[in-house]
């Protein structure tokens, strides 16, 4: 009889730690800017988002290890690396990170643009006609603008806007009171572009130059300091800590308090400083100092330190054959744009799979609910939504036509908090009753629910989703839309909103799991059965498609189902802690991440389940804010058609073999390779071909 292994699953050594999880899914995104077989403006705006990835990376997760060892308290995930540990860790890492960034930029993407006629002007390749409409722009656009600061016992440093573009400046000669000047601090407002495009008269036809705002204003600086000689000019930028510093349980108007909060977002404590790397080193000290920075924490950039606003040359060229080729949205044989919604939904469940497929249809569903007289109320959560939303226009028509209208808005969507605030009175102003979820729970749910009475009878008609109810990002989010009329689903979601307002509890769920009460144990319970079922012999086999896992219990969980001999496939676009192909204890593990066009948002769970496949979606990463600390669905897809599509789908993106990153033992991950004579598969562009139509 075989003697079963014992493993001890609380070892360290066992788990990747998260924050440079974090930090591989950026270096992922960054290679995209190597590929290609990817278009050549879209591989700059591949740099352009790894940049401001790693911004937000620095605001939230390096500022909440700072604060954290400031106020003592240890930061221990599963592989047990301390606060202090982790930074020096993360900035290793990090350096790495920019001075590749920059080295793409300057060595591959600057000269293969200027092959095709696009150029981004540096000061010494400015002709004479480029300098005077330049000095002219210059003089008339930023100048005026400008309120440059000499340093001195009145004129402190300067708090610095957070990833504000700035310039340190060294100057020579008598001010016009007569006393020698140092250094002066210059602040660029946010309200002029980074990337200035010449105009086609100083350029030659097809060719697009643009130079940027820190170029001119290096080569006119002397401009703002008349008397006085610039002995240099150099740009940096200061990240602060953005993460919004609100104690949930003392305050009697979350509201208010988050509209307070959001004015101090910009003048957090600093975490990051990126400074010219041509600055002299006593400069670079004196910056280093004023803002309170250890060495470790500053970074010498070659190329602009606001590196993200170069996303702006795409926008402003129009080279469609250097670009990804438009598509049109498809939409589900039952759904076409002139449908009765609610007829179509009695017939049968509906899924739709952005960005393949419009998002359209929820839109229309709240339309057609806001004017049909047989709809009483309307209930839905926003986390995020966008700033001008159709989904927001049919609320407010909703509650103007005297429906009943609950939206439950979570306020303190990082980053959204502003639009939020905002999004919430004018549904206040409308008439919609307004809640802003659980103290201390996230509502990160993503649904929606209309009630129609019909032929005498309540009925409801629902929505649940992946993803956040914001058509912008569902052109280019991947996400899992199940639209249904199910009388126990329709209870379930009710029943959560209920829950959500009058905060009391609510009778067992029919189908849906929701966090924080039964989705953590929920997904225990899958993956302990198919632990059983491998145990006998019977088929086994789990595929999980997430953004992140981090969760413990559930790792163990994986760890456990390897060994009982279970085939467990991950497809983890982000942070995974997980370890795969670790002998004797994951090698039944495979972990993926697919890094494409789209970006990979749905959350899905599959479990073989000996032979009656059960197939789940959900709101849901598999981390322990998600499962334990906020309000989330998990909803099953019992449709055996929809069920089997998305079993297809998952097992595209387990063949794809040209976007998809394997994860190694060591944390880092290795791009699938395939052989001369294997069929090119790319999961993206095989969905995209089957439920879109290109144009």
């Amino acid at each position: 009889m075989k003697q079963e292994v014992t493993v001890d699953l609380n070892n360290p050594a066992l788990y990747i730690n998260r924050e440079l999880g974090l930090l591989e899914f950026n270096w992922r995104v960054l290679q995209q800017a190597l590929d290609t077989n990817v278009p050549l403006l879209e591989r700059l705006n591949y740099l352009c988002i790894s940049s401001t990835n790693l911004d937000e990376f620095f605001e939230v997760r390096v500022a909440g290890l700072i604060q954290q060892i400031e106020i003592g308290d240890p930061y221990l995930e599963a592989d047990q690396i301390t606060a202090q540990e982790c930074l020096k860790l993360i900035n290793q890492r990090a350096h790495e990170l920019v001075e590749e960034q920059y080295k793409i930029l300057n060595e591959v993407l600057l000269p293969e643009l200027e092959q095709e006629a696009i150029q981004i002007l540096p000061r010494s390749q400015w002709t004479d006609e480029h300098n005077k409409w330049l000095k002219k722009y210059f003089r008339e656009e930023i100048l005026p603008i400008l309120s440059p600061m000499g340093l001195d016992s009145a004129h402190p440093f300067p708090r610095l806007l957070n990833k504000s573009l700035n310039f340190i400046v060294s100057l020579v000669g008598k001010d016009a009171f007569g006393r020698d000047r140092g250094y002066a601090i210059l602040q660029a407002p946010r309200a002029l572009p980074r990337v200035i495009q010449l105009p086609e008269d100083v350029c030659n036809e097809g060719e697009y130059k643009f130079v940027f705002l820190s170029s001119i204003i290096h080569a006119f600086a002397e401009d703002l300091f008349f008397g006085m000689k610039v002995k240099g000019c150099y740009q940096f930028r200061v990240t602060r800590n953005s993460d919004l510093a609100i104690d949930t349980e003392e305050t009697s108007d979350l509201l208010a308090t988050i509209a307070d909060e959001l004015t101090l977002r910009n003048y957090g404590d600093e975490v990051r400083l990126e400074i010219a790397h041509n600055c002299p080193e006593d400069m670079v000290e004196f910056l280093r100092n004023e803002c309170a920075m250890e060495s470790d924490n500053v970074y010498l950039v070659n190329g602009p330190v606001n590196l993200s606003r170069i996303q702006a040359v795409s926008s402003l060229v129009d080279r469609p054959d250097l670009k990804f080729k438009p598509f049109s949205q498809g939409r589900p044989a039952g759904l076409s744009t002139d449908t009765d919604i609610f007829a179509a939904l009695r017939k049968q469940d509906m899924l739709l799979h952005h960005p393949y497929q419009s998002f359209t249809p929820i839109i229309e569903l709240l339309k057609q609910a806001a004017t049909d007289t047989s709809v009483l109320a309307i209930k839905q959560t926003l986390y995020r939504t966008g700033a001008k939303s159709p989904i927001v226009d049919a609320l407010v028509s909703a509650a103007q036509a005297g429906k009943e209208v609950t939206v439950v808005i979570e306020l303190r969507a990082r980053f959204d908090e502003e639009a939020n605030v905002a999004l919430a009175a004018r549904l206040q102003e409308a008439g919609a009753h307004v809640v802003y979820g659980i103290v201390g729970y996230k509502t990160h749910a993503k649904m929606m629910l209309v009630l129609r009475r019909e032929n005498g009878k309540l009925r409801r008609y629902a929505h649940l989703g992946t993803g956040n109810y914001h058509r912008s990002t569902s052109r280019i989010y991947t996400d899992y839309g199940l639209l249904t009329s199910d009388k126990q689903i329709g209870e379930d979601v009710n029943n959560l909103f209920i829950q959500l307002t009058s905060l009391g509890k609510i009778p067992q769920m029919h189908k849906l799991l929701h966090a924080p009460f039964t989705l953590h144990e929920g997904l225990l319970n899958k993956i302990a059965r198919e632990i059983e079922h491998a145990k006998a012999g019977k088929p086994a086999h789990i595929i999980v498609k997430v953004n992140a896992l981090v969760e413990q219990e559930i790792i163990q969980a994986f760890y456990r189902a390897s060994m009982a001999g279970v085939k467990v496939d991950l497809i983890v676009r982000g942070i995974c802690c997980l370890k795969p192909g670790v002998k004797g204890l994951s090698e039944n593990i495979k972990v993926r991440s697919i890094i494409g066009r789209f970006l990979e948002h749905t959350r899905v769970f599959f479990f073989e389940n000996d032979g009656s496949p059960e197939v789940w979606a959900g709101s849901a990463d598999l981390m322990k804010r998600n499962l334990l600390r906020r309000v989330e669905t998990c909803f099953p897809i019992e449709s055996k058609k929809l069920r089997e599509r998305i079993i297809d789908d998952l097992n595209v993106y387990l063949s794809d073999n040209t976007q998809a990153w394997l994860l190694n033992e060591d944390g880092r991950y290795t791009r699938t390779t395939r052989s001369d004579n294997e069929d090119v598969i790319s999961a993206q562009t095989t969905l995209l071909e089957l439920m879109a139509k290109t144009y």
